[in-house]
């Protein structure tokens, strides 16, 4: 289950399963209506996989930085970037499992999809926090608190979802304020009866300026 998963071999296929497009244009769509990005912000998209929420937000802002762990999922972003002519966004490779820290400060942070695979989302907070300007905010997207049925492929998944509150009192505990949570979206798995659904909420806070 704690394996790390190889995001490397799926880079090239990610973008093309339908439900994750939408899940990526529903969460970008949370963090626009909520946190009003604008060309004032340079906004990071940690986890940011081949560029799904990056680059829905990238318009909106001065600059937006894309990190990950997978050089594979990188590089379908910078091809992204580059054949749309994008001058302001960057990509970065970081791996936090082996100590390696991000730089940079930023008005916006935002992660969809990632907490999951982080082993301790306390320490994640404390990072997000460092890298937020005085003022600066953060959003937060991932599933909803499940039984485990999510993953078809448990590898590298330590958490099966999360309790909303558990994750606005640890960003309180990490010196954030104005913490909310609202649902990003609904992801259905199967049909007919047997269809499941899974919620995925944003939830968002602020760095005290």
């Amino acid at each position: 289950m704690n394996e790390k998963r190889d995001f490397d071999q799926v880079a090239s296929s990610w973008d093309e399963e339908p439900r994750r497009v939408k899940l990526a244009g529903n969460v970008a769509a949370a963090i626009i209506d909520t946190l009003h990005p604008d060309q004032t912000m340079d906004a990071l998209d940690f986890g940011c996989g081949t560029g799904l929420v990056t680059l829905r937000l990238q318009p909106l802002v001065r600059r937006i930085v894309g990190i990950d762990s997978s050089r594979g999922m990188l590089s379908v972003l910078e091809q992204k970037a580059q054949e749309r002519g994008l001058g302001n966004v960057e990509m970065l490779f970081c791996d936090l499992e082996k100590d390696e820290q991000p730089t940079g400060r930023f008005h916006l942070v935002v992660s969809s999809m990632t907490l999951h695979h982080v082993p301790d989302p306390a320490k994640l907070f404390i990072l997000f926090y460092d890298l937020l300007l005085p003022g600066g905010t953060v959003g937060i997207a991932d599933l909803d608190a499940e039984d485990g049925s999510f993953h078809d492929d448990a590898t590298g998944v330590h958490h099966h979802g999360f309790d909303r509150i558990k994750i606005m009192t640890l960003l309180s505990e990490t010196g954030f304020v104005f913490c909310g949570a609202k649902t990003a979206d609904v992801i259905v798995k199967g049909v007919a009866a047997a269809a499941r659904e899974y919620p995925v909420f944003l939830i968002t806070a602020c760095k005290p300026a």
